[in-house]
């Protein structure tokens, strides 16, 4: 077994324990200082922390942990703490229920939980940022060897190896001479030649080959000489063997074929539960900002002459256009369907500037999530001008309109917020669409949204 893989073991089940030694601190805590549990006998209080751990830990045996994991996001983290606290809850009341029905645990285990899951959100964060900071010290490594030269696998090594707290540690390459940081360890025939002789050569605990399919039997052999050593096998086609286009193996009957984009929200049930996020997350966000509406307004009204919203045609869901409305933060103006804002726009006014920085200007946004026009989270909608400009300049700028555009998106909160000087700079935010588009779960919006939250303390340099 290789080191790492030790290491990575033991990472796991320190996280594990962990997690039994949180549960036992809430339980106790509970225990002492709860009005209902300093109630009870000593035989029942028994009886709830031993339910208790046997659901937490019939938990982390069926939802095990993921954060030693090498390539993990923290929208992942956090679902899985979210999934094992509300399982752990819901095994122990069902349990408690069992033991004695009449006992009322119900409101005492949401209590719980809840704590729990704050304790044990603060702590997975908490272990991520050591495991990270122990990667980068160059331990629990996992050593990697490229086979080819090819383009493809050069940019592939730019993303394992870029973020050192993966763990990821190049030894070379086998292939032609190529400009490119990483160790020429010989060429193919060095690497082909010597298989029967694997201590003659350097090979990683995992290997990427990126060949042509015409050198098929090649990598073939390469595969056996995995299997045989317990190497990680990964192939990597070549860059004029690549679409350029992400695909999505789907059966149709007996007959394999491939569709261009992922879409989950396509589901319907996972487009209900959307939608009934965004209708509850709106409502709850307008009768809270509601009595700071006519606030608002006021200002806006003495500072500058003209209507308190500003509306304007949209393109939405399907490519079809829609009035988005926003609380008005320039002057008004003859070029507002055509210019985008920039940073020192004269046509915005102080507590515009402010509104927009802040994102105050969006609030009555809420009311086009609750027509149905917009989502909470989604790509965000441009102005008419723009999209028969960009639907031009870049090839696959009108597939981000599959999805209802957002308030927020990943492209907003990942940098891609504000002004557009550069067709690239269009081009990032468009592949963070498609990307966010193919990637969906309700636990993203919740990132997203969290990071949203953050931008109001934390200033944008691009919000303006």
């Amino acid at each position: 077994m290789k080191t790492n893989n030790q290491t990575n073991s033991f990472i796991k089940w320190a996280v594990v324990l962990f997690d039994f030694v949180l549960l036992g601190a809430v339980l106790l805590l509970f225990t002492i200082f709860h009005p209902s549990m300093s109630e009870w006998r000593f035989d029942r209080v028994e009886v709830f922390w031993l339910v208790s751990f046997s659901s937490l830990m019939a938990c982390e045996f069926h939802l095990p942990t993921i954060i030693h994991q090498r390539v993990v996001s923290a929208n992942d983290i956090l679902k899985r703490v979210v999934e094992v606290t509300t399982l752990q809850a819901v095994l122990a009341y069902l349990l408690m229920k069992v033991v004695d029905l009449r006992l009322p645990v119900g409101y005492l285990l949401l209590e719980m939980g809840t704590c729990l899951f704050i304790l044990m959100v603060t702590m997975r964060f908490t272990e991520r940022s050591l495991i990270k900071r122990y990667r980068q010290m160059g331990r629990n490594t996992r050593t990697v060897t490229f086979v080819g030269s090819d383009p493809e696998i050069r940019n592939l090594q730019q993303k394992l190896i870029n973020d050192a707290t993966t763990g990821y540690r190049p030894l070379g390459y086998y292939g032609e001479p190529v400009e490119w940081e990483v160790k020429r360890l010989g060429s193919l025939d060095d690497l082909m030649t010597n298989l029967d002789n694997p201590q003659r050569l350097d090979i990683g605990e995992d290997m990427y080959v990126c060949l042509s399919r015409r050198e098929r039997e090649t990598v073939q052999q390469l595969s056996v000489f995995c299997d045989k050593h317990m190497i990680h096998f990964y192939y990597v086609p070549v860059s004029v063997e690549t679409l350029g286009i992400q695909l999505k193996r789907e059966l149709m009957d007996d007959i394999e074929v491939f569709s261009a984009y992922e879409n989950p929200l396509a589901n319907p049930v996972n487009k209900a539960v959307k939608r009934l996020f965004d209708v509850g997350s709106s409502l709850l966000f307008l009768l809270l900002t509601l009595p700071f509406f006519p606030i608002i307004a006021l200002i806006i009204k003495r500072q500058s002459p003209g209507p308190v919203f500003f509306k304007q045609l949209r393109t939405g869901l399907d490519g079809k256009n829609f009035t988005m409305y926003k609380f008005r933060s320039m002057h008004v103006n003859k070029d507002a369907d055509k210019l985008q804002a920039t940073e020192n726009d004269p046509r915005k006014f102080p507590f515009g500037d402010f509104m927009r920085r802040t994102n105050i200007d969006e609030f009555p946004q809420f009311w086009n999530v609750l027509k149905g026009e917009m989502s909470i989270v989604g790509p965000r909608p441009h102005m008419l001008a723009h999209t028969e400009v960009y639907s031009r300049l870049i090839s696959k700028f009108m597939v981000r309109h599959f999805l209802k555009p957002g308030i927020t998106g990943w492209a907003q909160v990942t940098g891609f917020r504000g002004e557009t000087k550069e067709k690239e700079q269009m081009e990032g935010r468009v592949k963070r669409d498609i990307w966010y588009m193919e990637n969906w779960s309700i636990w993203l919006d919740i990132r997203i949204i969290w990071l949203t939250v953050k931008s109001f303390f934390i200033h944008d340099k691009n919000a303006y």
